[in-house]
């Protein structure tokens, strides 16, 4: 008798334990191999060609519908937080896609009391989303981290890179360490001049995400002669934005 309780109480655990165990694991990552597969394909050096991209709409959609039967909710933080970006760049160039040809900035998509950004279209996890709501609601708020700014792309030329590969829960610190690098970098997109820093206007728009100090952050990732120059004037910089390039950043030549 003693020993039948014994096993069952060896049983309970062992179940318990499985259980456990089972949870652990319900963490799975989302398949963006087709994604990087169009990324790969049809962005190159940051640029897109939408006209080749065009002719693979339908694998897009494909991708998207994967988004769609996903519940992020049942992904670790890392696998969230690169699923989100991933959904916001594809549903980004899925409305690029919708209107092209015809558009030379995704400024043009949209009406008067509606811009491209407030659109509802994306479907993530059986709900529809703008990609206002993707960024400003879900994002900045919930993974608070001022990287993101240089992950997501609005499909123009003053925006930081598209890069060619999806981001990845796994690696996502080193992606997003990679892009915002690049982005600060730039000096197409940032430059130094005597004591003034121009700076994108992503720095003014979203100030209060890079806590109030441009110079700070670009301390953080700038190259190290930029860097160096930084802490040697740090308290004679100026911070100025330039004007923002909302044309389409396709390939040079794609557009007929």
């Amino acid at each position: 008798m003693k020993n039948t309780s014994y096993l069952w109480t060896i049983s309970l655990i062992g179940c318990f334990l499985l259980l456990c165990t089972g949870t652990s694991r319900s963490e799975p990552a989302v398949n963006h191999s087709l994604y990087g597969d169009l990324l790969a394909k049809h962005v190159k050096a940051g640029r897109v060609n939408y006209r080749t991209f065009k002719n693979e709409e339908k694998r897009l959609d494909k991708y998207l519908k994967l988004l769609d039967e996903t519940d992020p909710d049942t992904l670790s933080r890392n696998e969230q937080f690169a699923f989100y970006i991933n959904a916001y760049n594809a549903c980004t160039i899925k409305l690029i896609l919708q209107h092209y040809p015809g558009i030379q900035s995704i400024k043009d998509i949209g009406s008067w009391w509606s811009t491209p950004w407030k659109i509802k279209f994306c479907k993530i996890g059986g709900k529809t989303y703008s990609l206002d709501q993707i960024e400003h609601n879900i994002l900045r708020p919930r993974f608070k981290d001022p990287r993101v700014h240089f992950a997501i792309n609005c499909a123009s030329k003053g925006c930081p890179t598209l890069i060619s590969e999806p981001y990845q829960g796994s690696i996502l610190d080193q992606q997003l360490d990679e892009s915002t690098r690049a982005f600060i970098n730039d000096p197409e997109k940032n430059r130094l001049e005597g004591n003034t820093l121009y700076v994108s206007k992503i720095f003014k728009w979203f100030k209060d995400d890079f806590d109030g100090d441009i110079a700070v952050f670009f301390s953080n990732y700038a190259d190290k002669n930029l860097k160096n120059t930084l802490s040697d004037k740090k308290s004679q910089i100026n911070i100025k934005y330039l004007n923002y390039d909302w044309s389409l950043n396709e390939s040079a030549g794609t557009s007929k």
